[in-house]
């Protein structure tokens, strides 16, 4: 990781394949790179600056490989995160079933970790939605039960995209104005979070 300071650790999570990479290269670069990627081994880190009410904000992302493999060394880099963007396929219902997996991991050794629920490749849906096997509002439902925010998007399209990462971004500063006055350096986030069901970013 280079010197630059980080405000927000966010970590991307999910089975290999779901587009956990592709999600990261529209936001950061604005682009789609047709397939198929490389999978991430390890993980890859880049970084984004943003204006959130106001204040300059610096996302810390670290796109972490899929593969069950590499699990232990993911525990690695989600150490810490103040948040995780757990990815599954709208069109593998496995994919959803390993969101689950990483939600009890985040639970059990992150457990101040914000939880934001990502279906992917949603723009395959448009013209054929029987391709879809996860549906909306059974993850709805799983993302009441523990407290997280549910979101579709496509890569391709960018469907949804920099809502997604705008609500990571505006959570973490909310609650950080929550905590009351501040020292500039930063503010400690392991505390308890506030329980609110967020469902955005749905078409």
């Amino acid at each position: 990781m280079s010197g630059q300071r980080v405000d927000v650790k966010v970590v991307m999570l999910g089975k290999e394949s779901v587009g956990k990479t592709s999600l990261v290269e529209r936001y950061v670069h604005h682009r789609f790179l047709q397939g198929p990627y490389q999978n991430t081994i390890g993980a890859a880190f880049v970084a984004k600056t943003m204006y959130v009410e106001g204040r300059s904000l610096t996302l810390g992302i670290w796109d972490t490989a899929g593969s069950e493999r590499y699990e232990a060394m993911s525990r690695i880099y989600y150490r810490g995160a103040k948040a995780a963007i757990v990815c599954y396929d709208l069109t593998d219902a496995s994919s959803f079933e390993r969101v689950k997996f990483w939600v009890n991991e985040l639970q059990n050794f992150e457990e101040h970790c914000r939880i934001y629920i990502c279906g992917t490749k949603s723009d395959l849906l448009e013209n054929d939605k029987s391709l879809r096997q996860v549906d909306f509002h059974d993850v709805q439902d799983y993302a009441e039960e523990i407290k997280a925010h549910v979101c579709e998007t496509s890569s391709k399209t960018g469907q949804s995209v920099d809502e997604l990462f705008q609500k990571v971004a505006e959570d973490y500063v909310n609650f950080n104005s929550m905590q009351g006055p501040t020292e500039a350096k930063g503010v400690d986030l392991n505390q308890k979070q506030n329980s609110t069901l967020y469902s955005c970013c749905h078409h």
